[in-house]
């Protein structure tokens, strides 16, 4: 049997991603930083563990690394180096625009798969994008954006310092481009319009590499106190259960055609860090099982469209 790590195990999303992995009978060795936490955890879940900083890995007789450790500018690099030196294909479930850029450059030639992205943002608005790419003739442009209510974890709330620091772009013709006076948009993610802010999720690579819609542009609406702001360090580990079934994700994706005409798909499933875990530990689960590709992939392109409906409670209309 092919051995998946998960780094970052003892966090709030990469334990359940642990606790789900561990369910399905996958061979698992669980990693991170903190000894003490690994070690409770290894007992309770019976798996073994690895105590490494990312830049000091140990990855010998690893199939695949699943990372959960966000901020992902700090992880992500010398962990997709270790394993492309070590022949580990690599996962993460970052929103991260500068990581997908470093996939695709380092996937360049790479024998090991460079697949970040695989759990809310950015599996349902990939396969959103690839899907509604199809509903009109030569797709031309495209606007995503995703709802995020509710409560944030700390660790996506210090990884949206890292977004919000990469600054505002765009795809234009195809390449990335600064657009620092990005104006709000009103999209509709089913219930009317709402105003949402440009933002530079990773979408503004994956979409562009799973529908070939030359230009793309991204959004946000946010509602509640999802964007926490003052020292992240205080902020609770992530939403409760409760918390996290009281609010439904949902992303919307309008295309236009060289022809003018117009299409719209909303994607809406459970939580988003309810999908997390069960999209990332699917995802590879499949990659272990075999479908993989070297070099740098996206969801859509890799697990087909269907990818993102086959976590339960997801479902996309078209409008």
């Amino acid at each position: 049997m092919k051995t998946l790590m998960i780094y970052g195990a003892t966090g709030y999303t990469g334990r359940m991603a642990a606790e789900h992995a561990k369910a399905l009978g996958l061979d698992l060795v669980i990693a991170g930083r903190n000894e003490a936490r690994l070690a409770l955890l290894a007992a309770t879940l019976d798996v073994p563990y690895r105590v490494f900083a990312a830049d000091a890995s140990q990855l010998d007789g690893i199939d695949v690394l699943l990372n959960f450790a966000g901020p992902f500018a700090h992880t992500a690099e010398p962990l997709m180096r270790a394993c492309i030196a070590s022949g580990t294909d690599y996962l993460d479930i970052t929103a991260e625009i500068n990581v997908y850029r470093l996939a695709e450059r380092l996937g360049s030639g790479a024998q090991v798969m460079l697949l970040p992205g695989v759990g809310w943002d950015v599996v349902p608005s990939d396969c959103l994008a690839m899907h509604v790419a199809r509903r009109v003739q030569q797709p031309h442009t495209l606007k995503l954006a995703l709802q995020v209510p509710g409560a944030m974890s700390r660790g996506s709330a210090m990884s949206v310092s890292e977004i919000l620091g990469a600054g505002v772009m765009a795809r234009i013709n195809g390449e990335l481009v600064a657009t620092p006076d990005a104006a709000l948009q009103s999209l509709d993610f089913g219930a009317g319009p709402v105003l949402c802010a440009p933002l530079s999720f990773g979408d503004l690579v994956t979409a562009w590499h799973s529908s070939a819609v030359p230009n793309i542009a991204m959004f946000v609406h946010i509602t509640g106190e999802a964007f926490p702001e003052g020292d992240l360090s205080l902020l609770p580990d992530g939403p409760t259960q409760a918390q996290r079934d009281a609010h439904r994700a949902r992303a919307v994706a309008e295309v236009t055609g060289a022809d003018g005409s117009v299409a719209r798909s909303v994607i809406e499933t459970v939580n988003g860090y309810s999908y997390t875990p069960l999209a990332a530990v699917e995802a590879a689960r499949r990659v272990l099982a075999g479908e993989r590709r070297p070099g740098f992939e996206t969801p859509a392109k890799l697990f087909g469209v269907g990818f993102a409906q086959s976590i339960a409670g997801t479902r996309i209309i078209d409008y």
